[in-house]
């Protein structure tokens, strides 16, 4: 055994004398950096949401300070997260530091939770919506995490308690039919079926039958051509008369989810898609987005002659010229159907043009369908605030109508008086 060791010593001895080890050299061989790239660029190379670069794109926008409501705001670095980064901002009239989103205390980003609540609202399980986001995104989530999700947002994912039912009547793949319709630009018309089916179950809402019959018609008969020569009904500047219009101001559902979808949102562009997915998929009333109206002047002169509504326009018959629109989102709530349109800073002077613009629709969709224009009520609403009124009031007036005083209720006239007089003020 001592020989052999011996014998071990002198020929490394021997070696070190005379073959010493070379240093190895920097240079990486063409095949080893392919292979096995550096710990830096494995960690980079980890698939990312879109939604981790939104501190990149909220750094444009001017975000009010949370704290004392000062909108003299400037970026004061990044925050670094689990699947991300966000802008963090600075007020320079409290001193305070802030994150311009609502949701916080979540390593995932607000995009890949609301979508998730979207997939599992749609009527996929827990374990196809996880499935579903890693396809998406990138990211793995875990079916336990999402349930997590769901429960949280019970209140505001009001669609959670017809799931089981809607599942009863349509598959996951075939409950939100979608129709993408080319009308100038791209238009993802949809429509949720198995909501409306539930809806018109209620005994309130039996009449609305005709609605349904309409939005399945006018996804294989819609005419096209209309869409592509026609006037645009968001662009028609109508005198109506808008004297004993009463717009009721308030804050619901709809404002609740625009405040909380628009937090994910990066591009602007993208405002209105985003709110209508999450409406679509997750509250328990709106049955379409997108919705394609048009009528033509026999539309017209059938409502002023016969149903005396006061319309003050007409439309040249020998063009066939026709007024055509987009209903963003479609309700059937409270035993009526209602139009409702996002608007950004929806109190910002936009009051004459929006119930000129929702009454067209109201006003299409009521000779579509045959429904009483009765049975419809418009809205339009953004994170903030969320105006309601009657199209009916602005087409046809009573003669004598009892009006209670509720100080909640103010006239259209009286409201663009005194936004006026603040101006001048």
């Amino acid at each position: 055994m001592s020989i052999l060791k011996s014998i071990g010593r002198f020929l490394g001895y021997f070696w070190r004398k005379y073959l010493p080890i070379k240093p190895l050299s920097t240079d990486f061989s063409e095949t080893r950096e392919k292979t096995a790239p550096s710990i830096r660029e494995m960690k980079t190379a980890r698939p990312v949401s879109t939604a981790s670069t939104s501190a990149f794109s909220m750094s444009a926008a001017i975000y009010p300070c949370p704290y004392c409501s000062s909108k003299n705001t400037v970026k004061r670095g990044l925050r670094k997260k689990k699947y991300g980064v966000q802008q963090r901002y600075l007020c320079n009239d409290c001193r305070r530091s802030f994150v311009p989103q609502k949701v916080k205390g979540k390593s995932f980003p607000l995009s890949v939770i609301l979508e998730g609540l979207s997939f599992y609202n749609t009527g996929f399980t827990l374990e196809e919506s996880c499935q579903r986001l890693k396809e998406q995104f990138g990211i793995e989530v875990k079916p336990s995490t999402l349930s997590d999700w769901v429960k949280e947002f019970e209140s505001i994912c009001r669609y959670n308690r017809l799931r089981p039912y809607g599942l009863k009547l349509f598959s996951p793949n075939q409950i939100i039919q979608t129709v993408h319709l080319f009308h100038r630009q791209v238009y993802d018309f949809s429509v949720h079926r198995a909501k409306l089916a539930l809806l018109l179950q209620e005994h309130k809402h039996a009449r609305f039958e005709n609605l349904r019959e309409f939005l399945e018609a006018i996804q294989t008969e819609c005419p096209h051509q209309f869409f592509k020569v026609g006037e645009r009904g968001s662009e028609l500047k109508a005198g109506f008369d808008l004297s004993e219009v009463i717009l009721k101001g308030k804050q619901n559902f709809a404002t609740r989810i625009a405040g909380l979808v628009l937090q994910a949102v990066n591009d602007n562009k993208l405002r209105h898609k985003a709110i209508q997915r999450f409406m679509l998929c997750n509250d328990s009333v709106t049955v379409a987005v997108e919705v394609p109206v048009y009528m033509d002047s026999m539309d017209i002169e059938h409502m002023q002659k016969v149903l005396k509504f006061k319309i003050p326009f007409n439309l040249d018959a020998a063009s066939a010229s026709v007024i055509t629109g987009h209903i963003d989102i479609l309700q059937i709530r409270n035993g009526s159907i209602h139009i409702l349109d996002y608007k950004p800073n929806a109190s910002a002077g936009k009051k004459k043009a929006a119930v000129t613009q929702l009454t067209i629709y109201a006003l299409a969709l009521s000779r579509l369908t045959g429904l009483r224009l009765y049975d419809f009520k418009c809205a339009w609403f953004d994170e903030n605030n969320y105006y309601e009124f009657f199209p009916l009031h602005v087409v046809y007036k009573l003669r004598k109508r009892a009006q209670k005083d509720d100080p909640h209720q103010m006239k259209m006239e009286e409201l663009l008086e005194n936004e006026a007089e603040n101006k001048e003020g």
